[in-house]
């Protein structure tokens, strides 16, 4: 039987780590470590996950603020409003939830947000400390993939890693934290020739594509550890057919909807020797290491680190 690696349990481990963190910078600093979300509209996925991004923090003990101008608001306006959280001293993350509205210039309001604030990981100042093996906030959900490997103690160094996927939040952060690991890494992305063939290189494979159950079979050498960090939506019953078995399927008629990573369920569990779910894989490492970095910030801004 393969191993599950259950993101629950090792998010659980990281924020028992992080309590007594936030404890210390109480009693140091007189105040809780500080992270500020802006959501701007109404996109009902990502307000999802604000709301678990906030619960999260509450649960530790720290100061959390979410703010929801109107979907009206434009980049200018997101600017002003990022530049006075860059000056709050109280706030230690920020936190600009994506996909932003068409409209607004994303790469403008990201590139705003002061690095040491920056607790997604996207600031280039922050890109460049994590290519050059420097101290630094970490993209979140790459880092959530190296504690996951780390605290099941799966070996890394020197190991073949193939990541299917170059985006610049996940494939090439998470390329560079495992060449940190000493592994020998390999990136695949939509154009790779004989992409199969590359995957099948992988002692772990980390699939970050984007699109629901396409890493099959033919993909996986027997044994392999397989990390899914893809979370996409099934709504088409022919593509529920295609992804799950008969259980699975009678939940879908049921919801209308399930959710499905980028590598085929049941491909996966029969050759992985080890492998993370979707959901209740990588997903919940990521807020978990949102909280993480926003007490990084706040060690370093109040003195402790």
């Amino acid at each position: 039987m393969p191993l599950i690696l259950d993101g629950n349990r090792v998010r659980d481990q990281i924020k028992a780590e992080c309590r007594p963190r936030v404890e210390r910078i109480v009693a140091h600093a007189g105040r809780a470590p500080g992270l500020a979300v802006v959501l701007v509209g109404n996109n009902p996925a990502s307000e999802v996950y604000v709301r678990n991004k906030t619960k999260t923090a509450a649960d530790l003990g720290m100061h959390s603020e979410t703010i929801t101008p109107s979907a009206s608001m434009t980049t200018d306006q997101l600017l002003d409003l990022v530049r006075e959280l860059n000056a709050r001293p109280e706030i230690d993350g920020i936190l600009v939830q994506l996909p932003l509205p068409g409209h607004i210039d994303s790469q403008r309001i990201l590139l705003a947000v002061a690095p040491e604030k920056d607790v997604d990981g996207f600031h280039p100042c922050n890109v460049g400390l994590l290519s050059t093996g420097r101290p630094g906030l970490r993209p979140c959900t790459p880092a959530g993939v190296i504690q996951i490997l780390k605290r099941y103690e799966i070996p890394i160094a020197g190991r073949n890693t193939v990541v299917v996927g170059r985006s610049d939040i996940v494939g090439k952060p998470m390329a560079m934290l495992l060449l940190q690991e000493n592994a020998t890494v390999t990136i695949c992305h939509s154009r790779t020739r004989d992409l199969p063939d590359v995957c099948r290189t992988a002692e772990i494979l980390v699939a970050a594509i984007g699109r629901p159950a396409m890493i099959t079979a033919g993909y996986i050498t027997p044994g392999a550890v397989v990390i899914d960090v893809g979370m996409n939506k099934v709504e088409s019953r022919a593509e529920a057919e295609r992804i799950f078995d008969p259980a699975r399927l009678a939940d879908f008629d049921r919801r209308g909807s399930l959710l499905v990573g980028d590598v085929h369920p049941g491909d996966m569990a029969r050759a992985a020797s080890a492998y993370t779910p979707v959901p209740g894989g990588v997903g919940p490492l990521t807020i978990a290491m949102l909280m993480q970095n926003t007490i990084d910030s706040a060690e370093r801004r109040t003195g402790l680190c």
